[in-house]
């Protein structure tokens, strides 16, 4: 079993979120031991972003670590305890809405793969990165 970080390179599918996560200077911090609960935008959620956001991102690592940090929960956090949660504090700070009307969401975006087990923690694959308010 691999890190958090090997786990989503292997995956092929978070090339944008290693990407980023590599600018913004996080890839030691969720390297570590953890626990780390990850929702996790794939390639195509980044593609939905407006063009030109990542780019205006990657110039502002305040801004980019923000945003990256809101997809981290400073916890284990598997989906059948998500599936209980009406929101959880992102490692930013800020709360997040768990919504579980139709399907699984996490503020906007579906939750499409759940509890993919890493050394230090989970990730939960997103549809759609996350801002926050």
């Amino acid at each position: 079993m691999k890190n958090l970080v090997q786990t989503a390179v292997d995956t092929g599918i978070f090339k944008t979120l290693i990407k980023v996560v590599r600018e913004a200077g996080l890839v030691d911090a969720l390297s570590i031991e953890g626990p780390f609960t990850i929702f996790a935008p794939t390639d195509q959620a980044f593609a939905k972003l407006p063009k030109g956001t990542i780019e205006k991102l990657l110039k502002d690592k305040e801004k980019l670590t923000y945003i990256l940090t809101y997809h981290v929960i400073l916890n284990e956090v598997m989906a059948y305890q998500v599936v209980n949660m009406k929101k959880t504090n992102a490692a930013n700070g800020k709360e997040l809405t768990i919504n579980t009307k139709k399907g699984l969401k996490v503020d906007k975006s579906n939750i499409i793969k759940t509890d993919i087990k890493c050394t230090n923690g989970i990730i939960h694959v997103i549809d759609r990165v996350l801002i926050p308010k």
